[in-house]
């Protein structure tokens, strides 16, 4: 094989292995209100990262969103765009996935507006590096 060949397959491996680090949101359960008064949801977000990636119990994580903008005009090109939505806590951690609740929702005059102004399934979550 040759040197070029070898580099080509070093990067495409690392590059794979680079895109399978990212955890998402897979699942939310939430309480159903039972009463006409306003009540607190409350919910669980399930994530797919747990102990065995460093992530235990009192972690906060942030959470993004992957935002995909067409440009009809000049390029008819996809842009993709990552925005911060916020961040969760865990508070039950396994091997390899997480129970998190709400810790913060990014919100205010300059902040990208969401068709979905909370967490959802499908969102990227990034342990917080202090």
């Amino acid at each position: 094989m040759t040197c070029n060949k070898m580099l080509f397959l070093i990067a495409l491996l690392m590059s794979v292995s680079a895109s399978a680090n990212d955890f998402q949101i897979y699942s939310i359960f939430h309480e159903i209100p039972m009463t006409n008064q306003q009540q607190v949801m409350i919910k669980n977000y399930y994530v797919n990262v747990g102990e065995e990636s460093g992530v235990k119990d009192g972690t906060v994580m942030d959470v993004y969103r992957s935002l995909s903008v067409l440009d009809p005009y000049d390029t008819k090109r996809r842009y993709q765009h990552k925005v911060k939505v916020g961040e969760l806590k865990i508070i039950h951690a396994d091997q390899k996935s997480s129970i998190a609740i709400f810790h913060e929702l990014k919100s205010g005059i300059d902040q990208p507006r969401l068709e979905v102004q909370n967490f959802m399934v499908g969102d990227v979550v990034k342990v917080k590096i202090n």
